[in-house]
């Protein structure tokens, strides 16, 4: 897309937290140029909280805002919602403390975003490009970015379950692949897992009709897999939420081996703490640059 937008009317959906079980609505309203993506919590007198990377307070089980000691969490679906869709500027109204988890996964807010309709300004998006390769590792696990002039992911992901094992997606990210492929992919969690979590005052408002959860062998959802990779499509859909708090449209090849939320988050931290990593260029820039390397 070349120029920046937002989204044309209004729309709104309610639910309940995913780790708070507090009901909660969120009001998704267009935003002028510039803006960016903001929550305002309705309920404190509409405080606002930038959707950035400046803000992030907590990245274990979620991506959560803070600012000002006021709290947004569970942000990676919405977030990751708007960045594939082309959506730059919303305000996100919001009367609690988390985004509500819908039916666990994207697609709840596509079909919003769809329903509200796109509506283009006449400023320029601006791109952030990737000018030289970035890594983060440990554990086993690792987040590297190479320099692109589109916006690529792979995704690796392995859990010790007959259902999921090793996984991997490698793709382009667009509107429409997000959407079909994506957005759909579920939450979820393992059995054995969720004492501990519910301990840690965790998945308060996890159930069966928001996230997908197996036990040893099987899949307790009635409905079974939407996709027989969901685990890693839902890892993707995570990562590109936690990209998101960059603040502009990425250009970059993403390779993610295992990662999770905080190292998603330390590889967003590196990249914007030093500016010779990057360069902020506009798509008919873009587009020059291509064309030029494809002449010569």
């Amino acid at each position: 897309m070349r120029f920046e937008t937002t989204v044309q009317r209004p729309v709104e959906a309610s639910g309940v937290g995913l780790h708070s079980g507090v009901p909660v609505k969120i009001r998704i309203v267009p935003a002028p140029p510039a803006t960016g993506i903001v929550f305002v919590r309705t309920d404190l007198d509409r405080f606002t909280i930038p959707a950035s990377w400046r803000y992030v307070q907590k990245v274990s089980y979620a991506t959560s805002l803070m600012r000002q000691g006021v709290l947004i969490s569970t942000t990676e679906h919405l977030l990751s919602t708007f960045y594939s869709m082309g959506i730059d500027n919303a305000y996100v109204e919001i009367d609690n403390l988390e985004v509500p988890i819908l039916d666990g996964s994207g697609l709840p807010f596509v079909e919003l975003i769809n329903t509200a309709g796109i509506k283009e300004y006449r400023r320029r998006k601006r791109y952030l490009r990737i000018r030289r390769p970035v890594s983060v590792e440990g554990g086993g696990k690792r987040i590297t970015i190479l320099p692109s002039d589109r916006f690529l992911l792979t995704c690796d992901v392995y859990f010790p379950h007959p259902l999921v094992g090793r996984q991997s997606l490698e793709t382009e990210v667009t509107p429409e692949f997000y959407a079909e492929n994506i957005a759909p992919a579920r939450t979820f969690g393992f059995e054995h897992e969720l004492g501990q979590m519910r301990n840690m005052g965790l998945i308060r408002g996890a159930s069966l009709d928001n996230a997908v959860c197996f036990d040893q062998t099987s899949i307790l959802n009635p409905g079974g897999l939407r996709f027989p990779d969901e685990c890693c499509r839902h890892k993707a859909l995570d990562l590109i939420g936690d990209l998101a708090l960059i603040g502009r449209p990425l250009l970059g090849h993403v390779i993610a081996e295992k990662a999770g939320h905080a190292m998603h988050f330390a590889l967003v931290n590196r990249i914007m703490a030093d500016p010779t990593l990057y360069e902020i260029i506009s798509f008919d820039q873009l587009a020059t640059r291509v064309a030029h390397a494809l002449v010569s």
